[in-house]
């Protein structure tokens, strides 16, 4: 059997989608290319006096709307046909919660796990000074966040060295995922994971959707295996456990461990921070198996680390009736379409981990505006708060203390109101993807129908932008 590359498989569900679709040919072919791709290869100088060779790619998917916008991932198994992969699927993602961006994606070929403080910050500069010498990197152009391998601190170093090189003054908004004393926005940290988990808590009120399935609605005391413990793992897991359910099986690099009570997330996490590994967890149960989680019985499975870990190997291995791809293309092509033919639900990366763009659009809005938000509707909101409460008391004659004004009161910070909007658009988002299912009578899964409502906007992104005549 011929292998199918990452970005072959993103060509498959587009295929797929537009059967479905009355497209142009001629525009379906253009959503479906990159439109950029620059590949770079420059030289650092290693601690030890070394000059070493770094590789490094950044691809723009779609121009249909500006800035390019996706993450910039340090992997010694990167290349740039998952580079070209993960920039459509950032097209894609965008559109499907209507952030007005292109897709874009970058990547680094390194383990930064070989590297010092000062070599990193090296390499982050110099990649920083290639993309804008090549025009591949500005606040109208093309924005980097983080991914796998980078955090905040390498934004940061983004951040500076561009505004070093172009003095713009609207520097901040080149990049985003940066620390909040550097530009970020509150909420951005947890986003990803605290999207997953509005979506599956929004999922599982679609009684209709999942009557067809013989599923029962409701998140409360749905059990929860993750494979991936690093940050959207944890916030997944964090925020679905406040929500009622029950995380009972976490996979790592090292194992797995489980309980059938559910784990304590917050415990569980200080726990691997101290040690280095679930190994020796005192409240569940290890085994070195980490590949366990695929067979672990389960409602829901979260694959939330690396792509293609769901294929046809093990998929017939699979015990849940719901995989939520909060990674990027866990499941790969082949294995999807028998999983969806067998009854299993899966909530598409395409979707679902869409929590990180939209709160950095949030954060790019933020930078280009100059003003944090929340910071003129605070006292504002609060006053009428206050005034609604001592017309009450008037009118009924009782008095509210000030802890339940305060009870009453949500402070408009920018956390609260980050998360309020990404709760709004990933709500919003999987309303239309179900009902575009029900409307094909099920004869679509989750993520051909997400794939149908990205193209149909971002082909009206062109038609109506007159790209095409």
């Amino acid at each position: 059997m011929k292998h199918c590359s990452f970005f072959e498989q993103v060509d498959k569900y587009v295929n797929d989608a537009a059967i479905h679709m009355n497209i142009n040919e001629g525009i379906l072919n253009q959503i479906k290319q990159n439109n950029a791709i620059v590949h770079l290869c420059f030289p650092i100088k290693k601690d030890n006096g070394e000059v070493e060779i770094i590789e490094a790619w950044r691809a723009q998917h779609s121009h249909h709307r500006s800035p390019c916008k996706g993450g910039i991932r340090f992997a010694p198994i990167s290349d740039e046909d998952e580079v070209k992969a993960l920039a459509a699927l950032m097209s894609y993602k965008c559109a499907i919660v209507d952030v007005p961006f292109g897709g874009g994606k970058g990547a680094v070929k390194i383990d930064p796990k070989n590297y010092s403080e000062s070599e990193l910050q090296r390499i982050v500069r110099r990649l920083t000074f290639e993309l804008y010498q090549k025009n591949f990197i500005g606040p109208g152009i093309d924005v980097p966040a983080p991914d796998y391998g980078t955090s905040s601190k390498e934004m940061a170093w983004i951040a500076d060295t561009f505004h070093s090189l172009s003095n713009d003054l609207n520097s901040a908004a080149s990049v985003t995922g940066k620390p909040v004393t550097q530009g970020g926005i509150r909420g951005r940290t947890e986003a990803t994971g605290l999207g997953v988990a509005y979506a599956l808590r929004e999922f599982f009120k679609s009684e209709n959707y999942l009557k067809n399935y013989k599923i029962k609605s409701g998140l409360k005391d749905k059990t929860i295996a993750l494979q991936g413990f690093g940050n959207v793992g944890y916030y997944s897991a964090l925020f679905l456990s406040k929500f009622g359910a029950k995380v009972v099986a976490i996979s790592e690099f090292e194992g797995m461990i489980s309980n059938p009570e559910g784990l304590d997330i917050e415990e569980l996490k200080k726990y691997r921070d101290e040690s280095g590994s679930l190994e020796g967890y005192k409240n569940g149960s290890f085994t070195s198996d980490r590949d366990g989680i695929f067979s672990f019985e389960c409602d829901v499975l979260i694959p939330a680390a690396l792509e293609s870990q769901i294929h046809t190997e093990n998929m017939k291995d699979i015990k849940t009736k719901v995989i939520a791809e909060a990674a990027n293309g866990p499941v790969t092509y082949d294995a999807s379409k028998w999983l969806f033919k067998n009854n299993v639900i899966i909530i598409p990366d395409v979707y679902l981990n869409a929590g990180g763009v939209t709160v950095s659009y949030f954060e790019w809005i933020k930078n280009l505006s100059h003003i944090r938000f929340g910071r003129m509707e605070y006292r504002h909101n609060q006053k009428n708060v206050q005034n609604v409460t001592n017309l009450l008391a008037q009118k009924s004659g009782i008095k509210l203390t000030e802890d339940e004004i305060n009870n009453v009161y949500e402070e408009a910070d920018e956390k609260n109101l980050v998360h309020s909007g990404l709760e709004e658009t990933m709500i919003r988002s999987l309303h239309q993807i179900v009902e575009l299912c029900e409307s094909k009578d099920y004869e679509i899964d989750l993520r051909t129908a997400a794939f149908i409502n990205a193209i149909e906007k971002i082909e009206l992104s062109y038609v109506e932008g007159g790209i095409f005549p």
